[in-house]
């Protein structure tokens, strides 16, 4: 092993690391940002009214839960999911999908 493959090696690792390290704060930068932004979004819809406020809740955790309940119940034959079912099915994968993305880099956030 010469000199100059231990240091092409050293070298691809310090990049590797430092560009980790870099995906890592813009990752909960980002995370950070979203979930200001949707406390925002529930304090601007609170303070305009309480109601609509509880009522697109209410209306979002039932399209969430028919959106799960196609994506998980067993289908008797393969059909396309389609109108209705197939938005709910969008909303429930978009919710999970930020929940997820949440939970594993706003957990670090000092913005909390």
């Amino acid at each position: 092993m010469g000199v100059r493959s231990v240091v092409k090696g050293v070298g691809e690792f310090l990049v590797e690391t430092v560009g980790e390290a870099v995906a890592e704060v813009v990752l909960s930068l980002l995370a950070c940002a979203l979930l200001g932004l949707l406390a925002l979004i529930v304090h601007v819809s609170w303070s305009f009214s309480p109601r609509v406020t509880i009522a697109g809740a209410g209306l979002l955790s039932l399209a969430v839960a028919h959106g799960a309940w196609r994506t998980f119940r067993t289908q008797a034959k393969a059909r396309r999911r389609r109108g209705l079912a197939a938005v709910t099915t969008v909303v429930f994968t978009a919710t999970a999908a930020t929940a997820a993305f949440l939970a594993f880099y706003a957990s670090g956030c000092g913005c909390l």
